[in-house]
């Protein structure tokens, strides 16, 4: 809160301070806010500066290459002490998903979008992969800090710090940590100066300590009350709502949407054995999107009971007075008295046999 700012600053040393945007997305530095103002991270000569910027910066809504056209909100500043920079470097590690093993990925281009150098100069990135039997070797450390061209103090403390990041990457689950830019500074010390990490949902469960970190701030309020009832749920910019069971077929639903001529407006995967208040509380979150003129069930029932969805969804409309389309495609498991429940329910529901039907109904009832 900007309450806070000036005891914040006050508690770093004497000297320059870099007042940074705390928002999930990158390219903060060259962003624009709303109003004109241009960067999400500023260089401040003085505590006085450093307090105008974030004053500047804390509620405006910054745009970057990464937030879209519609930005985010600034709700939290962070303050940093200034630091010399002798040289700047890449440093990153994450899960190669063609070996299955983590590799750790390093140039010599820091400070920049690592897209562009390995458009512009592959040559200029290293790769070292890691055996996860046996973790990060020394003489791997030794490779890429060699590779990055230190020498004396500087190599040494590269592969301290190399070899501390890999622990941190193994022991978090995290599936990126990523050190844009990794610096030498003139004193000898080689620093991570900025960094970001993401963290494996399905480990979450292993670190209150990560969880316990959570910004509800930087994520959709639907997303987040979708999270209470264990339902996968990522909003879109379409009109068409997807309630489906499994990822696989969530995904699936948006193409063939999009296929005739239809926009999804988020993927919501209920998973595979919802209950009836899952499927309530699902349509509850589609319907706080003013977007959504349109909803498509699409459920294939497997460990699934298709009655009980269909319950769930006859339930949700009657209570929350649906007024928007609604084609419901049910199959598999117990088949038959889910279209029984919806066709007894007295409701306008629309009935599809196909995920082809479905989609062509939905696209032309909201059309």
């Amino acid at each position: 809160m900007p309450s806070e700012f000036e005891s914040a600053i006050k508690q770093l040393p004497e000297g320059a301070v870099i007042v940074k945007s705390q928002i999930h997305a990158g390219g903060r530095g060259k962003g624009t806010f709303t109003d004109g103002f241009k960067g999400g991270v500023k260089f401040a000569k003085t505590p006085a500066d450093a307090l105008d910027h974030a004053n500047r910066m804390f509620g405006n809504t910054l745009v970057t290459a990464q937030t879209g056209p519609a930005g985010r909100k600034v709700q939290t500043i962070y303050f940093a002490q200034a630091t010399d920079i002798t040289k700047e470097y890449y440093l990153a590690i994450l899960l190669d998903r063609v070996t299955s093993r983590p590799v750790i990925v390093a140039s010599t281009e820091g400070g920049v979008e690592i897209e562009k150098v390995a458009h512009d100069s592959p040559e200029k990135i290293f790769k070292i992969i890691v055996d996860p039997a046996v973790g990060l070797m020394g003489y791997q450390a030794r490779e890429l800090a060699f590779k990055l061209g230190l020498s004396g103090e500087y190599f040494k403390s590269a592969v301290k710090l190399i070899s501390a990041l890999y622990t941190m990457f193994w022991k978090t689950d995290a599936s990126m940590v990523e050190v844009n830019p990794l610096i030498t500074t003139p004193d000898g010390k080689v620093l991570a100066l900025d960094a970001k990490v993401s963290f494996d949902d399905n480990a979450l469960f292993r670190h209150p300590e990560l969880t316990a970190l959570r910004d509800l701030n930087e994520e959709d309020p639907k997303e987040i009350e979708a999270s209470k009832f264990n339902l996968s749920y990522i909003a879109l910019d379409g009109n068409i709502a997807c309630l489906v069971n499994g990822a696989g077929l969530a995904m699936s639903t948006m193409d063939i949407i999009k296929h005739y001529g239809g926009s999804p407006a988020n993927f919501l995967d209920v998973g595979g054995g919802a209950s009836k208040d899952q499927v309530q509380a699902a349509f509850k979150i589609i319907l706080t999107d003013p977007n959504v003129k349109g909803i498509m069930v699409n459920i294939f029932g497997g460990i699934m009971d298709c009655n009980t969805i269909a319950t769930g969804v006859v339930a949700a409309a009657r209570d929350l007075g649906l007024k928007i389309p609604l084609v419901v495609r049910l199959e598999g498991n117990n088949v038959a008295a889910g279209k029984k429940t919806l066709a007894e329910s007295g409701l306008t529901i629309h009935s599809a046999d196909t995920m082809a039907d479905a989609a062509q109904k939905i696209v032309k009832l909201v059309a």
